[in-house]
Protein backbone atom coordinates (compact mmCIF):
# COMPACT_ATOMS: atom_id res chain seq x y z
CA UNK A 1 0.00 0.00 0.00
CA UNK A 2 0.96 3.22 -1.13
CA UNK A 3 1.35 6.23 1.33
CA UNK A 4 0.88 9.47 0.18
CA UNK A 5 2.08 12.48 1.78
CA UNK A 6 0.91 16.04 1.52
CA UNK A 7 3.37 18.74 1.58
CA UNK A 8 3.25 21.16 4.28
CA UNK A 9 1.98 24.07 3.71
CA UNK A 10 4.28 27.40 3.37
CA UNK A 11 3.86 29.65 6.07
CA UNK A 12 2.26 33.15 4.82
CA UNK A 13 4.10 35.65 5.20
CA UNK A 14 3.09 38.48 7.94
CA UNK A 15 1.10 41.38 6.36
CA UNK A 16 2.94 44.66 5.89
CA UNK A 17 1.50 47.04 8.58
CA UNK A 18 -0.11 50.47 6.51
CA UNK A 19 1.90 53.10 5.44
CA UNK A 20 1.98 55.58 7.91
CA UNK A 21 0.77 58.96 7.17
CA UNK A 22 2.56 62.23 6.66
CA UNK A 23 3.70 64.33 9.42
CA UNK A 24 2.54 67.65 8.41
CA UNK A 25 5.61 69.97 9.50
CA UNK A 26 4.33 73.40 10.79
CA UNK A 27 7.30 74.65 10.78
CA UNK A 28 6.72 75.32 7.02
CA UNK A 29 3.36 77.15 7.57
CA UNK A 30 3.76 80.90 6.69
CA UNK A 31 3.59 83.03 9.87
CA UNK A 32 1.30 85.29 8.07
CA UNK A 33 -1.27 82.44 6.50
CA UNK A 34 -4.72 83.11 6.80
CA UNK A 35 -5.89 80.11 6.97
CA UNK A 36 -3.08 77.41 7.74
CA UNK A 37 -5.34 74.99 6.78
CA UNK A 38 -5.22 75.92 3.48
CA UNK A 39 -1.89 76.05 2.98
CA UNK A 40 -1.44 72.60 4.21
CA UNK A 41 -4.20 71.02 1.70
CA UNK A 42 -2.32 72.94 -0.78
CA UNK A 43 1.31 71.12 0.41
CA UNK A 44 -0.91 67.85 -0.02
CA UNK A 45 -2.37 68.91 -3.64
CA UNK A 46 -5.49 67.76 -2.16
CA UNK A 47 -8.86 67.68 -3.78
CA UNK A 48 -12.43 68.85 -2.44
CA UNK A 49 -14.07 71.57 -0.76
CA UNK A 50 -12.77 74.00 2.05
CA UNK A 51 -15.87 74.89 4.27
CA UNK A 52 -15.39 78.00 6.59
CA UNK A 53 -17.81 80.12 8.56
CA UNK A 54 -18.43 82.66 5.50
CA UNK A 55 -18.22 80.19 2.43
CA UNK A 56 -16.23 77.60 0.41
CA UNK A 57 -12.88 77.39 -1.21
CA UNK A 58 -12.69 74.63 -3.94
CA UNK A 59 -9.10 72.60 -4.44
CA UNK A 60 -8.17 70.78 -7.45
CA UNK A 61 -4.88 68.93 -7.19
CA UNK A 62 -4.03 72.05 -4.57
CA UNK A 63 -5.16 74.68 -6.45
CA UNK A 64 -8.38 77.10 -5.96
CA UNK A 65 -10.77 76.51 -8.75
CA UNK A 66 -13.53 78.21 -7.51
CA UNK A 67 -15.03 80.40 -4.18
CA UNK A 68 -18.13 80.76 -3.15
CA UNK A 69 -19.51 83.16 -0.47
CA UNK A 70 -22.99 83.78 0.81
CA UNK A 71 -21.80 87.78 1.24
CA UNK A 72 -20.88 88.01 -2.93
CA UNK A 73 -22.84 88.40 -6.01
CA UNK A 74 -23.11 84.46 -8.10
CA UNK A 75 -21.58 84.19 -11.34
CA UNK A 76 -24.52 83.45 -12.62
CA UNK A 77 -25.86 87.25 -11.33
CA UNK A 78 -22.68 88.67 -12.51
CA UNK A 79 -22.77 87.44 -16.03
CA UNK A 80 -26.40 88.58 -16.13
CA UNK A 81 -26.01 91.84 -14.98
CA UNK A 82 -24.26 92.82 -18.08
CA UNK A 83 -25.88 91.29 -20.19
CA UNK A 84 -23.24 88.71 -20.91
CA UNK A 85 -26.07 85.94 -20.78
CA UNK A 86 -29.31 85.66 -19.86
CA UNK A 87 -31.06 83.37 -16.95
CA UNK A 88 -32.32 80.82 -19.79
CA UNK A 89 -29.10 80.33 -21.33
CA UNK A 90 -27.55 79.42 -17.88
CA UNK A 91 -30.42 77.39 -16.49
CA UNK A 92 -29.93 75.07 -19.94
CA UNK A 93 -26.12 75.06 -19.37
CA UNK A 94 -26.61 73.82 -15.39
CA UNK A 95 -29.66 70.83 -16.57
CA UNK A 96 -26.99 69.47 -19.20
CA UNK A 97 -23.79 69.50 -17.54
CA UNK A 98 -24.49 70.40 -13.95
CA UNK A 99 -24.05 67.02 -12.53
CA UNK A 100 -21.04 66.23 -14.73
CA UNK A 101 -19.40 69.42 -13.48
CA UNK A 102 -18.81 71.08 -16.91
CA UNK A 103 -20.96 74.29 -16.95
CA UNK A 104 -18.35 76.41 -18.09
CA UNK A 105 -17.20 74.00 -20.97
CA UNK A 106 -21.05 73.51 -21.98
CA UNK A 107 -21.26 77.41 -21.68
CA UNK A 108 -18.06 77.85 -24.32
CA UNK A 109 -19.33 74.83 -26.71
CA UNK A 110 -21.99 76.24 -26.79
CA UNK A 111 -20.99 79.43 -28.10
CA UNK A 112 -22.93 81.05 -25.07
CA UNK A 113 -19.38 82.37 -24.28
CA UNK A 114 -16.28 82.79 -24.91
CA UNK A 115 -13.28 81.91 -23.15
CA UNK A 116 -11.40 84.84 -22.38
CA UNK A 117 -15.10 86.15 -20.51
CA UNK A 118 -15.91 82.94 -18.74
CA UNK A 119 -11.99 83.04 -17.40
CA UNK A 120 -12.43 86.85 -16.43
CA UNK A 121 -15.45 86.90 -15.03
CA UNK A 122 -14.76 83.53 -12.88
CA UNK A 123 -11.78 85.08 -11.82
CA UNK A 124 -13.35 88.22 -10.65
CA UNK A 125 -16.13 85.93 -8.72
CA UNK A 126 -12.97 83.68 -6.89
CA UNK A 127 -11.23 86.98 -5.65
CA UNK A 128 -14.28 88.18 -4.31
CA UNK A 129 -15.52 85.36 -2.46
CA UNK A 130 -12.24 84.16 -1.12
CA UNK A 131 -12.19 87.37 0.49
CA UNK A 132 -15.06 86.78 2.62
CA UNK A 133 -14.36 83.39 3.05
CA UNK A 134 -10.98 83.86 4.26
CA UNK A 135 -11.91 86.39 6.92
CA UNK A 136 -10.90 85.83 11.11
CA UNK A 137 -13.45 83.40 12.13
CA UNK A 138 -13.32 81.48 15.57
CA UNK A 139 -15.64 79.02 14.04
CA UNK A 140 -13.54 75.68 13.11
CA UNK A 141 -13.66 74.70 9.39
CA UNK A 142 -13.86 71.61 7.77
CA UNK A 143 -12.61 69.50 4.55
CA UNK A 144 -14.63 67.32 2.22
CA UNK A 145 -12.26 65.26 0.09
CA UNK A 146 -13.09 64.49 -3.24
CA UNK A 147 -15.59 67.20 -3.68
CA UNK A 148 -15.99 69.02 -6.95
CA UNK A 149 -17.89 72.46 -7.91
CA UNK A 150 -20.35 72.03 -10.92
CA UNK A 151 -18.89 74.60 -13.13
CA UNK A 152 -15.43 73.01 -13.48
CA UNK A 153 -11.85 74.33 -13.89
CA UNK A 154 -11.93 77.48 -15.89
CA UNK A 155 -8.47 79.30 -14.56
CA UNK A 156 -7.20 77.39 -11.14
CA UNK A 157 -5.05 79.82 -9.27
CA UNK A 158 -2.68 79.17 -5.89
CA UNK A 159 -3.64 79.49 -2.37
CA UNK A 160 -0.55 81.60 -2.24
CA UNK A 161 -2.06 84.27 -5.28
CA UNK A 162 -5.46 83.87 -3.17
CA UNK A 163 -3.91 84.80 -0.10
CA UNK A 164 -1.92 87.60 -1.22
CA UNK A 165 -4.26 89.10 -3.18
CA UNK A 166 -7.12 88.75 -0.06
CA UNK A 167 -4.32 91.27 2.01
CA UNK A 168 -4.04 93.37 -0.73
CA UNK A 169 -7.90 94.10 -0.41
CA UNK A 170 -7.79 94.46 3.45
CA UNK A 171 -5.07 97.08 3.32
CA UNK A 172 -6.94 98.59 0.44
CA UNK A 173 -10.12 99.53 2.11
CA UNK A 174 -8.48 100.32 5.53
CA UNK A 175 -6.21 103.18 4.12
CA UNK A 176 -9.63 104.64 2.55
CA UNK A 177 -11.30 104.20 6.05
CA UNK A 178 -10.47 102.08 8.91
CA UNK A 179 -13.56 101.21 10.47
CA UNK A 180 -14.85 97.94 9.80
CA UNK A 181 -18.37 98.06 10.89
CA UNK A 182 -19.18 99.75 7.06
CA UNK A 183 -18.77 96.30 5.71
CA UNK A 184 -21.17 94.12 7.60
CA UNK A 185 -23.81 96.23 9.06
CA UNK A 186 -26.75 98.35 7.90
CA UNK A 187 -25.90 101.99 5.76
CA UNK A 188 -27.64 104.72 6.88
CA UNK A 189 -27.15 108.22 5.32
CA UNK A 190 -26.04 111.28 6.65
CA UNK A 191 -27.19 115.01 6.77
CA UNK A 192 -24.72 115.99 4.62
CA UNK A 193 -26.11 116.50 1.03
CA UNK A 194 -24.47 114.91 -2.24
CA UNK A 195 -22.57 116.97 -4.63
CA UNK A 196 -21.76 117.23 -7.91
CA UNK A 197 -18.19 115.65 -7.03
CA UNK A 198 -19.71 112.58 -6.22
CA UNK A 199 -18.86 109.50 -9.41
CA UNK A 200 -21.83 108.02 -10.98
CA UNK A 201 -20.39 104.51 -9.50
CA UNK A 202 -21.13 106.20 -5.97
CA UNK A 203 -23.84 107.52 -6.68
CA UNK A 204 -25.32 104.15 -7.30
CA UNK A 205 -24.68 102.50 -4.31
CA UNK A 206 -25.72 105.76 -2.63
CA UNK A 207 -28.74 105.70 -4.15
CA UNK A 208 -29.98 102.08 -2.43
CA UNK A 209 -29.21 103.14 1.48
CA UNK A 210 -32.07 102.79 3.64
CA UNK A 211 -30.87 102.06 6.70
CA UNK A 212 -31.83 98.45 6.27
CA UNK A 213 -29.55 97.28 3.25
CA UNK A 214 -25.96 96.39 3.86
CA UNK A 215 -23.29 96.12 1.42
CA UNK A 216 -23.69 93.10 0.17
CA UNK A 217 -27.22 93.62 -0.24
CA UNK A 218 -26.33 96.66 -2.06
CA UNK A 219 -23.44 94.16 -4.43
CA UNK A 220 -26.96 91.51 -5.71
CA UNK A 221 -29.36 94.96 -6.20
CA UNK A 222 -26.62 96.25 -8.74
CA UNK A 223 -25.13 93.09 -9.83
CA UNK A 224 -21.43 93.99 -9.13
CA UNK A 225 -18.54 92.32 -7.30
CA UNK A 226 -19.17 92.58 -3.06
CA UNK A 227 -15.47 93.89 -2.85
CA UNK A 228 -15.99 96.90 -5.36
CA UNK A 229 -19.22 98.32 -3.45
CA UNK A 230 -17.25 97.61 -0.36
CA UNK A 231 -14.79 100.58 -1.86
CA UNK A 232 -17.56 102.78 -3.04
CA UNK A 233 -19.28 102.26 0.54
CA UNK A 234 -15.65 103.29 2.43
CA UNK A 235 -14.87 106.14 0.10
CA UNK A 236 -18.34 107.52 0.90
CA UNK A 237 -18.16 107.13 4.58
CA UNK A 238 -14.63 108.97 4.10
CA UNK A 239 -16.67 111.64 2.57
CA UNK A 240 -19.10 112.00 5.47
CA UNK A 241 -21.87 110.74 3.09
CA UNK A 242 -22.85 107.49 4.76
CA UNK A 243 -22.32 105.83 8.46
CA UNK A 244 -22.83 102.32 9.84
CA UNK A 245 -26.21 102.12 11.34
CA UNK A 246 -24.99 99.97 14.63
CA UNK A 247 -27.62 99.86 17.51
CA UNK A 248 -26.51 101.26 20.46
CA UNK A 249 -25.47 98.48 23.29
CA UNK A 250 -28.05 97.53 25.16
CA UNK A 251 -28.60 99.05 28.69
CA UNK A 252 -28.67 96.70 31.49
CA UNK A 253 -30.17 96.58 35.07
CA UNK A 254 -28.13 96.85 37.93
CA UNK A 255 -26.43 94.05 39.73
CA UNK A 256 -28.12 95.32 43.02
CA UNK A 257 -30.64 97.36 42.57
CA UNK A 258 -31.33 99.55 46.20
CA UNK A 259 -34.60 98.20 47.68
CA UNK A 260 -37.90 100.72 47.35
CA UNK A 261 -38.24 103.21 50.20
CA UNK A 262 -40.92 102.15 53.06
CA UNK A 263 -44.31 103.90 52.60
CA UNK A 264 -44.96 106.47 55.94
CA UNK A 265 -47.01 105.59 58.26
CA UNK A 266 -49.48 108.14 59.81
CA UNK A 267 -48.73 108.95 63.37
CA UNK A 268 -44.82 108.04 62.64
CA UNK A 269 -41.28 110.33 64.30
CA UNK A 270 -41.55 112.38 61.38
CA UNK A 271 -45.09 113.33 60.86
CA UNK A 272 -45.61 116.54 62.63
CA UNK A 273 -49.53 116.51 61.13
CA UNK A 274 -50.84 113.75 63.47
CA UNK A 275 -51.49 113.98 66.80
CA UNK A 276 -49.88 111.59 69.03
CA UNK A 277 -46.89 111.86 66.82
CA UNK A 278 -43.34 111.84 68.39
CA UNK A 279 -42.91 115.29 66.70
CA UNK A 280 -45.82 116.81 68.32
CA UNK A 281 -45.40 119.43 71.15
CA UNK A 282 -48.59 120.37 71.09
CA UNK A 283 -49.89 116.88 71.94
CA UNK A 284 -49.49 115.11 75.36
CA UNK A 285 -47.33 112.15 75.53
CA UNK A 286 -45.26 113.06 72.29
CA UNK A 287 -42.18 112.85 72.09
CA UNK A 288 -41.10 116.45 72.70
CA UNK A 289 -43.58 116.66 76.08
CA UNK A 290 -41.50 117.57 78.70
CA UNK A 291 -43.63 115.09 81.01
CA UNK A 292 -43.48 112.57 78.63
CA UNK A 293 -39.62 113.00 78.59
CA UNK A 294 -38.57 113.50 81.71
CA UNK A 295 -41.78 112.92 83.91
CA UNK A 296 -43.72 109.99 85.39
CA UNK A 297 -44.02 107.33 82.57
CA UNK A 298 -41.43 109.26 80.24
CA UNK A 299 -38.76 108.24 78.32
CA UNK A 300 -36.25 109.45 80.99
CA UNK A 301 -38.55 109.11 84.20
CA UNK A 302 -39.41 106.09 86.22
CA UNK A 303 -41.05 103.34 85.16
CA UNK A 304 -39.79 104.07 81.42
CA UNK A 305 -37.44 102.27 79.72
CA UNK A 306 -34.54 103.91 81.28
CA UNK A 307 -35.78 103.12 84.75
CA UNK A 308 -34.26 99.29 85.90
CA UNK A 309 -38.02 98.69 87.83
CA UNK A 310 -39.95 99.70 85.16
CA UNK A 311 -42.14 97.13 83.31
CA UNK A 312 -40.31 97.56 79.63
CA UNK A 313 -36.51 96.54 79.54
CA UNK A 314 -34.04 99.06 77.23
CA UNK A 315 -32.78 97.66 74.41
CA UNK A 316 -29.57 96.78 74.45
CA UNK A 317 -26.58 98.83 72.36
CA UNK A 318 -29.28 101.14 71.08
CA UNK A 319 -28.17 102.85 68.10
CA UNK A 320 -27.90 106.93 69.62
CA UNK A 321 -30.78 108.81 67.27
CA UNK A 322 -29.96 110.57 64.03
CA UNK A 323 -28.68 114.47 64.40
CA UNK A 324 -31.41 116.71 63.03
CA UNK A 325 -30.77 117.86 59.55
CA UNK A 326 -30.67 121.27 58.03
CA UNK A 327 -34.26 122.48 57.26
CA UNK A 328 -34.82 122.69 53.71
CA UNK A 329 -35.03 125.60 51.36
CA UNK A 330 -38.40 126.74 50.65
CA UNK A 331 -39.25 126.29 47.00
CA UNK A 332 -42.53 126.56 44.91
CA UNK A 333 -42.67 122.67 44.22
CA UNK A 334 -42.52 122.40 47.61
CA UNK A 335 -44.94 124.56 48.97
CA UNK A 336 -47.61 122.92 51.80
CA UNK A 337 -44.98 120.22 52.46
CA UNK A 338 -43.89 119.22 55.82
CA UNK A 339 -40.09 119.38 56.51
CA UNK A 340 -38.61 115.82 55.99
CA UNK A 341 -35.85 114.45 57.65
CA UNK A 342 -33.39 112.91 54.85
CA UNK A 343 -32.59 110.03 57.46
CA UNK A 344 -35.97 108.79 56.79
CA UNK A 345 -35.19 107.03 53.10
CA UNK A 346 -32.91 105.00 54.84
CA UNK A 347 -35.12 101.73 55.67
CA UNK A 348 -33.05 100.93 58.65
CA UNK A 349 -33.40 104.13 60.51
CA UNK A 350 -37.04 103.97 59.98
CA UNK A 351 -37.57 100.65 61.22
CA UNK A 352 -35.31 101.35 64.79
CA UNK A 353 -37.93 104.47 64.96
CA UNK A 354 -41.13 102.49 64.50
CA UNK A 355 -39.51 100.32 67.35
CA UNK A 356 -39.10 102.96 69.20
CA UNK A 357 -42.51 104.02 68.68
CA UNK A 358 -44.15 100.50 69.43
CA UNK A 359 -42.04 100.62 72.68
CA UNK A 360 -43.54 104.16 73.81
CA UNK A 361 -46.86 102.96 73.55
CA UNK A 362 -46.87 99.62 75.89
Amino acid sequence: MTMVTTPPTPPTPPTPPPPALPVRDRTRIPAGALSPMLVRLAAERATGVLIRERGALYLADGQVVHAESPDTPGLDLLLGAHGVLDAEGWHEAFAQAGERGRVGRYLVDRGRLTTGALELCHLGALYDAAYFVLEPSSAPARFRYGAAHWLGPVHPVSVAAVERETLRRRALLHRIWPDPAADEAPLARTSRPAGPSVPPRQAAVLHLVDGRRTASDISRALGRPAFHTLVDVHRLAAAGLLTPDVPPPPVLPPAHPAPPPLPEHPGGLGDPDHPGGLSDPDHPGGLSDPGRLGGPGGLGGPGGPGDPGGTVPAAPDAPPAPPPSAPREWSPAHAGEPPRDPAEADPHITLLRRLRAALEAL
